[in-house]
């Protein structure tokens, strides 16, 4: 896992709509990068939605806002035109930008110890670096916290 004041670990990955997302080129933009287990699950949907409301509130932040699953770029296709959303999600169907990021491992799930998504909230200066990392145990309010956190002087 990367360690805040390191510069975060580019990569290019398909992303809904076709084409792909390198994370090097939203620079000069602040880049808020959240990981989710999964399109369409109660709760992930929930956390989608909740970026894609505050969208544009972290836009005035100068925040470009992402989001990353293990979904392919076509499910999240279908994911977006079923909701609505406006976001860029970015596919990691192997897994690697979040096992690089620390975002996928060992979790408990419904009291069994599983390999899997955890989410986590990654935020990226406009130099690259990591300047801060949430690891999400609750997702409601979460990402009005982040929107709060990068309009801080």
């Amino acid at each position: 896992m990367i360690e805040i004041g390191q510069t975060a670990p580019d990569f290019t990955l398909p992303r809904n709509g076709g084409g792909t997302v390198t994370l090097s080129e939203l620079r000069p933009s602040r880049v808020v990068l959240f990981t989710y287990g999964g399109d369409g699950t109660p709760t992930c949907t929930n956390e989608v939605m909740d970026f894609n409301a505050l969208q544009a509130d972290f836009a005035k932040a100068g925040c470009v806002v992402l989001g990353l699953s293990k979904d392919t770029a076509a499910k999240h296709d279908k994911f977006i035109a079923k909701m609505g959303i406006t976001l860029p999600l970015a596919s990691d169907a192997g897994g690697q930008v979040m096992e690089d990021w620390g975002a996928f491992g060992e979790k408990l799930f419904f009291g069994k110890l599983v390999q899997g998504v955890l989410r986590s909230t990654f935020l990226i200066e406009a130099d690259g670096t990591l300047a801060r990392v949430w690891k999400v145990d609750r997702v409601k309010g979460h990402a009005a916290e982040v929107l709060a956190a990068v309009q801080l002087p």
